[in-house]
């Protein structure tokens, strides 16, 4: 993302995990975990949507780790169906863990963001933190495929963005499947599934959703 973006490979279940990791300028303060679109229609950690997330999380003061799934870049294995993605960025979180109480931050649970199928990965990795006992930090989904995959239901304070005019993911199937969770979705009026013109305002979304939070924490 810039060059202050460190790249290092990480063990993972079918080999090595290659991860960019974006660290804030200051004192971090948090942890971020951000998976990528559809690896055989393109889908890279370096995605424009991505990087977005990664410099709004990195601005809130998040550690941001942006692995590639299996058979991208230097990732090794083979696509999986989002099964074996979701063991991978598992031992992602293990590592982003290791590495924020090496800096100190002591023990953090992990914002988990993803784009379009990577969202779809995100909500399994949700749930397998959740059934260990482990619940994960803010979820937030852009574009999440669920006319595509079976994206499983999430926490009812997550972030859930969705383009209006979006072609390849149906506003109309976002809302099918946050109905039975009465989950909110933040709909971008025109946009498409890539947000097209509508990335800043993108990055507006996520830094008030977390300053939102922020303000709640210090309320309770």
């Amino acid at each position: 993302m810039n060059s202050a973006t460190q790249v290092l490979s990480i063990d993972g279940p079918a080999g090595a995990i290659d991860v960019a990791i974006d660290r804030p300028s200051g004192q971090a303060s948090a942890i971020a975990l951000i998976a990528h679109p559809h690896p055989l229609f393109g889908g890279t950690r370096d995605n424009k949507v991505v990087q977005t997330l990664a410099r709004a999380l990195v601005r809130s003061g998040h550690i941001c780790w942006r692995p590639n799934f299996r058979g991208v870049g230097d990732s090794d294995g083979s696509h999986d169906e989002g099964l074996g993605e979701t063991d991978d960025l598992l031992a992602v979180v293990e590592a982003a863990r290791e590495d924020a109480a090496a800096a100190g931050l002591g023990s953090v649970d992990p914002l988990l963001a993803g784009f379009s199928f990577g969202a779809f990965v995100q909500s399994r990795v949700c749930a397998a933190l959740g059934a260990r006992g482990e619940p994960p930090g803010p979820v937030a989904l852009i574009a999440p495929a669920v006319s595509r995959f079976d994206v499983v239901a999430i926490p009812a304070n997550s972030l859930v963005v969705h383009g209006e005019s979006d072609d390849v993911v149906p506003l109309a199937a976002v809302l099918d499947w946050a109905r039975p969770q009465s989950l909110p979705i933040l709909v971008i009026p025109g946009a498409d599934h890539f947000f097209h013109r509508r990335l800043p305002l993108l990055t507006r979304i996520v830094l008030a959703w977390l300053a939102g939070r922020a303000a709640g924490s210090q309320d309770d």
